[in-house]
């Protein structure tokens, strides 16, 4: 599968993805000079330590990270416990979901044999994570960074993941 394979598939499935995916975010497309459509090192943090209550109640040791927009990492925070190779394992999660627009439990489903994202890890020097614990952050349909959560069974790093995007607008709005 090369590069343009890729980039026409990504995009016919983003396409037909309900509405807040994909194409729909063109419509929100404009120069914003607040940090509301900004992934900041503060807004990083706050939703980091969140994210990180949230796995000591489930007696999880993760490591969290947050990207912005293209995937560049703003900050990461491993846990007291936590493999060492969940490191590079939340930051390709976070590439991943900035990167295709979508979260990594999604691209899971559509990365199996026979279906039309099939060989998408082998791309992107290996960077591609193809089960849960990545999700995009949105503010206003708009696509402000990522946030991977490796550590646990794909399980729980998806509820994680799922959990910081979920609480976003509350972190937002307590900065």
């Amino acid at each position: 599968m090369n590069e343009q394979m890729i980039a026409k598939v990504v995009e016919e499935v983003l396409r037909d993805m309900p509405s807040g995916h994909g194409a729909h975010h063109q419509e929100h497309d404009h120069v914003c000079k607040c940090n509301k459509h900004k992934m900041t090192l503060a807004l990083a943090k706050s939703l980091i330590e969140k994210v990180e209550q949230k796995a000591q109640e489930i007696g999880l040791a993760a490591v969290i990270a947050v990207s912005d927009q293209a995937g560049r990492i703003t900050a990461v925070h491993c846990m007291d416990g936590a493999f060492i190779a969940s490191y590079d394992i939340a930051v390709n999660k976070t590439f991943t979901s900035a990167g295709l627009k979508m979260s990594t439990a999604t691209l899971a489903e559509l990365a199996q044999p026979g279906q039309p994202l099939y060989g998408i890890q082998n791309t992107n020097e290996g960077k591609i994570v193809i089960f849960g614990g990545g999700e995009p952050l949105e503010v206003d349909g708009k696509i402000i960074g990522a946030l991977g959560v490796s550590g646990g069974t794909a399980e729980q790093d998806t509820m994680l993941a799922a959990y910081g995007k979920e609480i976003l607008k509350e972190v937002i709005s307590c900065l």
